[in-house]
């Protein structure tokens, strides 16, 4: 659902004009106002509960749009961390000597950062086919749109056949 124009009301506060939910109802010469101030107010609460229901559907549309981007999002960054990332104290046993332990240390890492470098790899490679995709279906659309262009009497290969398809026309 969305505001109507008759749900919002003009002001000019000093050459400032702006627009604001109007939260009581119009009064025109076809309807006059009520006498009882309880209807009023009732009638008052009513538009008040229906301007509140339509802000209230149009939020909840905005949050699941919302979602939807960050779910996306999430799947995309959950494909590129396939492992967490190599924390940067080694474990040092006593049996093993300094020199083996920075050796596996290192060996380590870098598995880890291989890891890492080939998800990028594969979602950059994924990135790039969907933009084949898209790069595809615009060029498709461009023919669709060029088509009745291309095919004018003007690219005709001899003048008679030009001339005769103008004549036509």
């Amino acid at each position: 659902m969305e505001l109507d124009d008759e749900d919002w009301e003009l002001i000019n506060d000093d050459g400032f004009v702006y627009k604001r939910l109007r939260l009581h109802p119009t009064t025109s010469a076809a309807h006059p106002p009520a006498a009882d101030p309880a209807v009023v107010e009732r009638n008052r609460n009513e538009r008040k509960k229906t301007i509140l229901a339509k802000l209230k559907t149009r939020y909840q549309k905005e949050i699941h749009d919302w979602e939807l981007l960050s779910n996306t999002l999430q799947a995309l960054q959950n494909r590129t961390k396939t492992q967490p990332p190599p924390s940067m104290s080694p474990d040092l046993s006593i049996s093993q000597s300094p020199e083996h332990s920075s050796d596996s240390t290192f060996r380590d890492l870098t598995e880890t950062l291989l890891i890492q470098v080939e998800a990028q790899e594969a979602s950059i490679n994924e990135i790039s086919n969907l933009c084949d995709v898209a790069e595809a279906l615009c060029n498709a659309q461009e023919q669709l749109l060029k088509q009745p262009f291309v095919y004018l009497p003007i690219w005709e290969s001899s003048p008679r056949k030009l001339i005769t398809s103008l004549c036509e026309e």
